[in-house]
């Protein structure tokens, strides 16, 4: 919806932000207590973060974690930022499950991890546990854990990497004992 009033800029507003004001009690020449015209402003600043985060999500999958901290950096207000991707989540434009899958599936290309590295990498892009655990379980129902842990060893061999050292890499890599062990055997 488009706000003009009598002094200032135009600006939109998306009627889901109001808090105060019935959407109906818009329309030309109406006039609002100072609460009612700070419900209004506050849903333009909400629809203005939509829009900023709707162009990052435009590019590239985003976490909710790490699309809150690009709006903050562009001096957005949190409360504004919160509603916002609240409301990208619920029109199924945001989803810290579809960014850790698509993470997964870019990761796998370049890099050979396995399951404990993975999980640390989605942790600190702020992606829960529970959907960490899942994205994870997906991605190796596709791609073994066991397979990429022979991958990261292949690597190591080729960078003539001492066989002492192969382990150690490999448990920084993040994979459990037994793929380790698995791949070493099949080497």
């Amino acid at each position: 919806m488009k706000i003009a009033v009598a002094e200032g800029p135009a600006f939109f507003i998306r009627t889901d932000y109001l808090l105060r004001v019935a959407p109906d009690a818009i329309c030309i020449g109406a006039e609002f207590a100072e609460a009612d015209n700070d419900d209004i402003l506050d849903a333009g600043f909400c629809y203005a973060a939509e829009r900023k985060a709707a162009a990052y999500l435009a590019r590239a999958e985003q976490s909710r974690f790490m699309l809150t901290k690009k709006l903050l950096a562009k001096k957005i207000e949190r409360k504004y930022v919160e509603s916002a991707l609240d409301y990208l989540e619920n029109v199924g434009l945001l989803s810290d499950e579809r960014y850790a899958r698509a993470w997964l599936a870019a990761r796998k290309i370049h890099h050979c991890e396995g399951r404990t590295r993975l999980a640390s990498e989605l942790a600190s892009r702020g992606i829960s546990q529970h959907i960490a655990r899942y994205a994870l379980d997906k991605f190796f129902e596709e791609y073994s854990e066991e397979a990429q842990c022979m991958r990261a060893l292949e690597k190591c061999l080729r960078q003539n990497i001492s066989n002492e050292k192969i382990y150690a890499r490999l448990v920084r890599l993040g994979f459990s004992q037994k793929a380790i062990k698995q791949a070493l055997n099949e080497q």
